[in-house]
This record gives structure tokens, sequence and C-alpha cells, in this order.
């Protein structure tokens, strides 16, 4: 019951309607597209041995941050607590918790033996005392403890929205250090939340729009070595690389993989002209998409493969169109005034963010895949490559501050226009794309 109560009042929050629960003990209330936070509590999970003491505290810790952070949770404070959790195994006093309002309740046991670490946990339905579910645990090294704070945050999220989580995920992104005139960037790879931050390419020369393949193994991106656009493929495990489209007297970018993960298509200009081609990755055969004095660019395929949108000027300004995945005639889907570029397909296959230039602001914005519903999430001085959280629930896009110091950070928005917020990165950030959910 409470798994679609969370699941219908979600879906009225994405359509921006009124809604209230009016039965079953957890309840998350919207009023005109507001909704409340359900309060949980985390009390910090059990150590089963020594040597988990700490380890046990951070990930309870984790946890609380992965739910807060979505703004569809409100963590209750321990100095709030009337009971403890001393023993995983132990009743919980229900009554204890609902005096404080804790509508949900995790609670959680940690283990460590030498490099191995196993977490296992429970979530209860506070009001109605009993759990949700049945108790789960993971097993991992103590190296990826982080791992399994976000696959337990995944599980608590799942069981009280009804939605698939997407806090075991990774984030390829360009980091950009240095004055803005005299600009270094490299790809970097981090947690979703900012966290692990390593770097698979060094400063010597330019990246641009890294973008994961289908099962978070590899990246495509555009480098700049030889002074001009060439595509690339990274594997993000060894940080080997090969090129993957180089053809003399042209310039190549903008590749993003198909569903399947077996081809790609990118923008090719070539004597003036820039179309958008498919290739093969086995064979590295390539067929053209488009045949137009016009700018094509920008191509993302629809979840099932079967369709591309992109971004082309052949109206006389940047607008959104779409496609048959092998070519042929394109239907524009933008209609609002201002230009619109760099456009995303939800993994969900039910909307399309883009970027939207309009008035001498950048906005992120949403549309059905016929172009109705537009929705603008977000305003600023710049803002754009909008790229979706496995669960098609939040964007993360690149935000620029304005003036000669101006420093490109990445934010994240909810789809409904809410929990606007900051990632943290070492430094400058920009070109997010989120991995799918880590195996």
């Amino acid at each position: 019951m409470m798994r679609l109560l969370g699941t219908f009042l979600l879906v009225l929050c994405v359509l921006g309607l009124p809604a209230q629960a009016q039965n079953g003990p957890l309840r998350i209330e919207i009023t005109d597209g507001v909704m409340e936070p359900l309060p949980y509590a985390v009390p910090d999970f059990v150590p089963e041995n020594g040597a988990a003491s700490e380890m046990a505290m951070q990930i309870a810790r984790v946890v609380a941050d992965d739910l807060t952070g979505t703004g569809l949770f409100r963590e209750v404070g321990k100095e709030a607590y009337i009971s403890q959790i001393t023993s995983f195994a132990s009743p919980v006093q229900f009554p204890d918790w609902k005096a404080i309002n804790a509508q949900a309740l995790i609670t959680g046991a940690v283990a460590v033996n030498g490099d191995s670490v196993t977490v296992k946990f429970r979530v209860w339905d506070v009001f109605a005392g009993q759990e949700l579910g049945n108790g789960l645990q993971f097993a991992g090294t103590t190296a990826g403890w982080r791992r399994m704070a976000h696959k337990v945050a995944d599980e608590v999220y799942s069981r009280i929205t009804g939605e698939a989580g997407y806090f075991d995920s990774r984030v390829v992104f360009v980091s950009e250090t240095g004055p803005k005139n005299e600009r270094k960037k490299r790809l970097a790879i981090m947690d979703y939340d900012g966290a692990n931050v390593q770097y698979l390419t060094d400063s010597s020369s330019i990246v641009l729009a890294p973008r994961f393949s289908p099962t978070g193994d590899r990246v495509l991106y555009t480098g700049f070595e030889t002074g001009f656009p060439r595509i690339y493929v990274l594997d993000v495990a060894n940080v080997g690389r090969r090129v993957l489209q180089s053809q003399e007297g042209t310039m190549s970018f903008a590749p993003r993989f198909s569903p399947d993960g077996q081809r790609v298509v990118f923008s090719l200009e070539a004597g003036g002209n820039t179309d958008l081609y498919v290739m093969d990755i086995a064979s590295g055969g390539q067929s053209r998409l488009t045949n137009a004095p016009s700018i094509e660019t920008a191509p993302s395929y629809s979840p099932d493969g079967s369709q591309i949108v992109f971004e082309s000027d052949r109206s006389g300004s940047r607008q959104l169109y779409v496609m048959s995945a092998g070519g042929g005639e394109a239907r524009r889907i933008s209609q609002g005034t201002g230009n619109y570029g760099t456009p995303v397909w939800s993994p969900r296959g039910d909307l399309i963010a883009f970027t939207k230039q309009s008035k001498g602001r950048f906005h992120i914005g949403v549309m059905k895949t016929d172009g109705s519903a537009e929705r603008l999430l977000t305003a600023s001085f710049l803002e754009e490559g909008p790229t979706w959280s496995p669960n098609g629930r939040v964007i993360m896009f690149t935000r620029e501050t304005q003036g000669a110091q101006g420093q490109a950070s990445l934010y994240t928005v909810d789809i409904t226009g809410r929990n606007l917020k900051k990632v943290r990165t070492p430094g400058g950030a920009s070109d997010p794309s989120w991995s799918p959910l880590q195996k």
C-alpha cells in the first residue's frame, strides 16, 4: 500500500498537481506542486565487531546524505531520539520513533573482516509498525564502502517511492583549472555526489563532451590533440583509449552511444557542412544520416534506439528535431521562442531535456517527445549540457558564473524544478554525463 501510495504522489508531483494522502502511515504531502519531505531516522549502524565501529557510522551518514539530498526526505536529528538501536536483531520500539514523527526508520549493521565488509539493513514503516520488504545485505571491500552505502540508499529510496534509485552511479565530466583565458581541461570521473574523483586524461589538450556507454565501462569524448576535433573512446577501468573516428580534412565531434552500445552517432564537418553520421564500432563502417546545408549536431538516441533527437539551425535558429535512427525526414519538435540545443532523451523515454537561450538568459528545460508541455526548470547567466540520472528523476548540468573570473560548476535539479543544488567538485567542472547504475 505504501509503495503504491508513494508512486502515485510522486507522479502527481511531476505533473504539478495538488495532492495529499488521506490514508496510510507514510505520507508525502503536495500542495500546488510543493511537496512536504517525508521525515525519517537513520541511527548509526551497529558495528558487529571492533573493526567496524567507524565504518558503521560513515555508512549511515552516506545513506542519510543520499536520501536527504533528493529533497523528498527529511532526516530527524539524533538529538530527538528517545530510544537507540544497539542490536540489529532487537525489536524496534515503534512508539519511541512515532513520538518524534519519524515515519520511516532505517536500521543496519556492519561487520569488517580484514579487507572485507558486510552491510545489512532493514527499512521500517514506523506508524504501521512493520518492516517494508525483507532485510538485505551487501558484501564488498573496505575500499568500496561508499558503494555499499549508496546501494542501501537506493534500496530504501525504491521501497518508499516505488522508483528505482540513482545513488550507486558515477559521473564523467570535464575538470577545469586555470584562468578563463588559459583554461586547462581534462576528463575526470566521480561518484554521483562528487566523491572519489579520479582523472582520466592529462591537461595537455582540450577535451569536450564525454559520454558514458550504456554499460558504464567506456566513455566517448572529443579531443583536440592534433589541433582538430576527433572522437576518442576510453576504457574506464584501465584508462586505455583509442581514436574512434578521424578522417583527413574533416572534424568530428558530439558523439553518443546507441542504447545497445554497438554504434556511435556523431557530427562530422566536411567542406563547410556539418551533418550527422552513425558508425558501427566493431567494423568501423559509417553511414550518413542527414544531408542539409545547415548544422546538425548534438544527437541523442531514444531509449529503444528507434529515434534520434538532435539540434539544427535549418529553420534559421537552433531548434530541436526528431528523426528515425536510420535517417530520413526529420520533424521539428521545439516550438517556443529562442534557441534550443543539447537535447537528451530521458531513460524513461517520456521526456527530452534541453538547453534554451531566450531573452539573454539560459535555461535547462524538459518537454514531451512531441515537443508539447515544455517546462523550464532553471534560469541563469549561462547553463547548458543536461544529463539524466539513471532513473530519469534528476538532471545534472553545467552552470557558469558571470564575469572575467567566471567558473563552471555542476548543478542538479529535480524534473519538477525543485531541489536545485550545486555538486561539489575540486575545482571548475563542466560537461557532465551520468552513468547507468553500477553492476
